[in-house]
């Protein structure tokens, strides 16, 4: 198996974003597994809208049918950006990749910041193409504290 193209890689997850926040469902469906695993959340939790935001489906029919339902309910313009994208491990077939996630809206006609987060995605090349095997979303919801002093960092940084 040749190594995996980290460059098509970011490509992907860039497209992936662009379709989603575009609402082309139709296409998004295309970029998934049908073994696919999607989850989103808070680090702790405890958001207030935690129940919009939270997320756990299995197979590509109950991950399209919860970011369908999350997309129409969101708002629009509504721009996802993968940043700091890169490869953490290659496996035959499947690549685990990082990025953070940096999420902006429209209000009182300027761009404001929606959220922010970490994604963990492992993504499988099938005939020559991506598809995502897992999306792990855990966007920020924790006031910004000295960083030796926050104990969810701590933990964060022995998962990943």
């Amino acid at each position: 198996m040749a190594a995996h193209d980290h460059y098509a890689v970011q490509e992907f997850i860039q497209r992936y974003w662009f379709h989603y926040d575009e609402g082309h469902l139709d296409v998004l469906r295309t970029f998934l597994a049908d073994d696919c695993h999607l989850v989103s959340r808070t680090e702790l939790g405890t958001h207030p809208f935690e129940s919009f935001i939270a997320s756990d489906n299995v197979g590509v029919e109950a991950a399209m049918a919860w970011t369908k339902d999350h997309r129409e309910h969101s708002p629009y313009p509504l721009r996802h950006m993968a940043l700091n994208v890169w490869v953490r491990e290659e496996r035959g077939d499947e690549v685990d990749v990082e990025s953070y996630l940096f999420v902006t809206q429209v209000i009182e006609m300027k761009p404001s910041t929606l959220s922010s987060g970490l994604v963990h995605w492992t993504l499988r090349r099938v005939d020559g193409e991506y598809l995502v095997v897992s999306k792990d979303v855990v966007l920020d919801s924790i006031e910004s504290a000295e960083f030796h002093t926050v104990d969810f960092v701590k933990d964060r940084m022995t998962k990943w």
